[in-house]
């Protein structure tokens, strides 16, 4: 695949299209985990066309290729979506193109489906076979409505406890936004500090800092799209394994 015209890197060098891309969305500040997914969408778009630049392809290309996904890979419909924002993202931002109207895109069919909401009591067992910091990552998640990055990116600093609210910074779109903190961790951190051990607020920023070594976030690629896996370690139970799956 050619290289598509644009500014000169140090090396003197054109830069890719791909490499075009993730500078596009980092000077919008988009996510990490939407570059990831944008640049997967747009490169197998690349390889279904034949390896052709997407500047020799248009709407028809576009369309066919959504259409492939929904018709022959059975795609859920958010799927399909995302890849639609891909495409139209590197068109506009890169390309320097907007695209017509898809008139002929077969859309894949969105699932109506009830959610399952665990019951207050439910929660309450859950969380009582957590201890230390999984407990507290977990009760900032379910306390605070905090994103599991937001939760991994959370610093002391942002914790308010006279207020009883936390500052969540760069969260998605990327906003700041406050949000309540949960009383059961302002009374975690309220226990007073024994002989030789931290402030309450320097052992509430350890915790976290504890808890998000506990978790390990992972992409997986699959026939379907981007999947973004979760893993948390619990007390007592030997270091994460590999799945064979």
């Amino acid at each position: 695949m050619s290289d598509f015209p644009g500014g000169e890197t140090p090396q003197g060098r054109k830069p890719r299209l791909l490499e075009q891309v993730h500078e596009a969305v980092r000077r919008l500040h988009y996510s990490r985990r939407t570059e990831e997914a944008y640049v997967h969408w747009i490169r197998r778009f690349i390889y279904w066309s034949g390896r052709r630049h997407p500047a020799m392809l248009g709407e028809a290309e576009v369309t066919a290729f959504l259409s492939h996904l929904a018709a022959e890979r059975n795609v859920a419909a958010s799927t399909q979506n995302q890849a639609l924002a891909a495409l139209l993202f590197m068109y506009k931002q890169v390309l320097g193109r907007d695209l017509g109207w898809f008139d002929d895109l077969v859309r894949a069919k969105r699932p109506v489906r009830m959610p399952v909401v665990l019951s207050r009591g439910e929660v309450n067992a859950l969380l009582a076979q957590l201890r230390g910091e999984p407990w507290l990552m977990a009760s900032l998640l379910y306390g605070a409505a905090l994103r599991l990055m937001e939760c991994l990116r959370l610093r002391v600093k942002d914790v308010d406890f006279p207020y009883r609210q936390i500052l969540v910074r760069d969260g998605k779109g990327p906003k700041d936004r406050v949000t309540m903190l949960p009383e059961t961790a302002v009374q975690a951190a309220a226990r007073p500090a024994r002989r030789g051990e931290a402030p309450a607020r320097d052992r509430f920023a350890r915790g976290v800092r504890r808890g998000a070594s506990s978790v390990r976030v992972g992409t997986q690629v699959s026939a379907s799209g981007l999947r973004v896996g979760l893993a948390v370690r619990f007390p007592g139970e030997p270091a994460f394994r590999r799945s064979r799956r």
